[in-house]
Formats: structure tokens, C-alpha cells, sequence
């Protein structure tokens, strides 16, 4: 059995759901062309609950909209789906700029002709790929008429000015969101019907402990619970409005403890990861008493790496 269909099992995951991924893996072979898309995630997803929701909406043909707070999991989890499905992955990320040029593709002049560059919904949709559409409330009014387009349930792209697109019946779409992002806005009914829709839970104390020692198997046991225990306390003083999310930053915590590895004081690593992330400097403070109450200042990296 594959690697990624392994770590389903390690999570527990419903056996019946096992299956029918490796059953839809063998079914649906990927391209030459498109073998290097298929990824392993740097940070694995953990939680059984959710992958099995997921799992179960991608297998019966759905679309997925994953909503919720910073730092739950929401691009980890998309880029882990298209890993254990064993399809390619196309990410984008919307922003003003984005554009239905940009999604589907735009003329070029090659080989003295005018050819289609195609587009990563294109690609995604002739490969059978999952395309991963990172913070979709932000798509403006063009990019969004693609996006109605790609979901519907025929399964065909059909924009003005560009031909018709087929859809590689293994193409799944996963769009993330964030709540009051500056610059984002609520979606529509006609859009969110065509996502079957999950709330990511905040990241739990146990799965946190998870993805610590996955990255860092030889941190030590008080280390792992300083580390932890900070991420945590950042999460609740921003589920309670007392600080911004700014601060509240797993991949932030990961990579000061690369710098632990590599040689720097915890709480100078700590300081670049966590409390420079506020920038406000009332909201700078309280973040910094947090990290000096979890890390002392007398710590060096033989009592986070011993």
C-alpha cells in the first residue's frame, strides 16, 4: 500500500474510505506531463474526522470549500487531499489581480502564431488535477464568472471568448477561506451551493503536538510543550478578540525552531517567529509577555534540541 494511503490507516480512517481511494488512484492514472505536481505536503494533515468528510465529498464528486480561522489546516489539508489522491495540484491564490485571463489563459505569440498560454484551471481541468483555490472570497467579479463556470455540476467550462472546456472527470476543486480578511467579501449563494462546505475546527493541542515532532522528531519533551502551549495561548487570546491573528502563526513557530536548530537563542528565534509578527506595539507587547512567560530568556538550543 502507498505511503499516503498508510498514513490514513495510522489516522484511522474509515477503511471503506481507504479503499475507495486506492481505487479511484487506479482508475484515474496521471500524465507524464503532469507526474511532477504530484507532491508530498512538507507538513502532514491530522485529523480524523475532517479527512473522512473530505474524503467522502471528493469521492462521491463534489467540490469542497474549506472555511475558517488562520492557522487551522486549510491549505495543509487541500495540498494533503490531492497528495492522497495521487492527482496533480495547481494551486492559486486570488487577489484583485486575478483575472478570468489568468484562470483559464491568454493569447501569446509563439512560433510566429498567436497560440493559447493555458491557464492553471485549464490545466487543472485537462490533467484532472485538484486545483486549490486559496482565499476564493477575495475573486472579483470576472475571476468569480470562471469559478461559476468550473463548479457546475455539467462539468464543462464554458466562458465567452475562449472555447469549451471539459472537465477530466477526476478534476476536484478545493477553494479556502478566511473570515475579515481586508479586501475579501462575502460569497454568493449561486457560488457556495456548488461546494459542499467544512469548517475547520481550531488546531487541537494533541494534532499541534503532531505536527511539532513530525517536523522536529528530537525537540524535547520541554521544548515541544513551551512551544505548543505558546501557539495555543496565542490562539485563544485571538478567539477571545484580545489580540489580532496576525501573531497567531504555526508555520512562524515552525521555522523559529529551524533557527533553534541552526543555532539561535529560542527567544531571539521566538521574537522573529511569533512576536514581530504583531505590529502594532500594544498588541506587540502582550504577544511578547506570552513568549517570555512559555520561553525563557536563559534557554539555549541544547534544552529546545538536547
Amino acid at each position: 500500500m502507498q505511503e499516503e494511503l498508510l498514513f490514513l490507516e495510522e489516522q484511522k480512517v474509515d477503511n471503506n474510505l481507504i479503499r475507495k481511494v486506492e481505487d479511484f488512484r487506479k482508475e484515474y492514472m496521471v500524465s507524464e506531463n503532469a507526474k511532477e505536481r504530484v507532491t508530498k505536503p512538507s507538513i502532514p494533515f491530522y485529523g480524523k474526522e475532517i479527512l473522512e468528510m473530505a474524503i467522502a465529498a471528493l469521492l462521491q464528486g463534489s467540490n469542497l470549500l474549506l472555511s475558517g480561522a488562520k492557522a487551522t489546516g486549510k491549505n495543509i489539508l487541500a495540498e494533503n487531499l490531492a497528495w492522497m489522491f495521487g492527482r496533480p495540484s495547481y494551486n492559486i491564490s486570488f487577489n484583485v489581480n486575478t483575472d478570468s485571463s489568468s484562470l483559464i489563459g491568454t493569447d501569446t505569440f509563439r512560433n510566429n502564431e498567436v497560440q493559447l498560454r493555458k491557464g492553471s484551471v485549464y490545466r487543472c481541468a485537462e490533467e484532472g488535477g485538484f486545483g486549490i483555490f486559496d482565499e476564493i472570497n477575495m475573486a472579483k467579479n470576472d475571476a468569480a464568472s470562471v469559478l461559476h463556470a468550473t463548479l457546475d455540476h455539467r462539468r464543462m467550462i464554458d466562458v465567452p471568448g475562449y472555447e469549451r472546456i471539459g472537465l477530466h472527470p477526476a478534476a476536484r476543486f478545493i477553494g479556502t477561506m478566511n473570515y475579515g480578511y481586508a479586501g475579501t467579501k462575502e460569497l454568493n449563494e449561486a457560488l457556495v451551493s456548488r461546494f459542499l462546505v467544512i469548517d475547520m475546527p481550531a488546531l487541537s493541542e494533541e494534532n499541534l503536538v503532531r505536527i511539532i515532532r513530525h517536523d522536529y522528531p528530537d525537540i524535547s519533551q520541554e521544548a515541544l510543550q513551551a512551544f505548543a502551549g505558546l501557539f495555543l495561548d496565542l490562539q485563544l487570546k485571538a478567539q477571545n478578540s484580545e489580540i489580532s491573528t496576525k501573531a497567531v502563526d504555526l508555520r512562524g513557530i515552525l521555522s523559529a525552531l529551524g533557527t533553534v536548530r541552526i543555532g539561535l537563542k529560542p527567544w531571539q528565534a521566538a521574537q522573529m517567529g511569533v512576536t514581530n509578527k504583531a505590529f502594532d506595539i500594544f498588541e506587540r507587547e502582550i504577544v511578547a509577555d506570552m513568549v517570555m512567560t512559555r520561553i525563557p530568556e536563559e534557554w539555549t538550543k541544547e534544552q529546545v534540541f538536547g
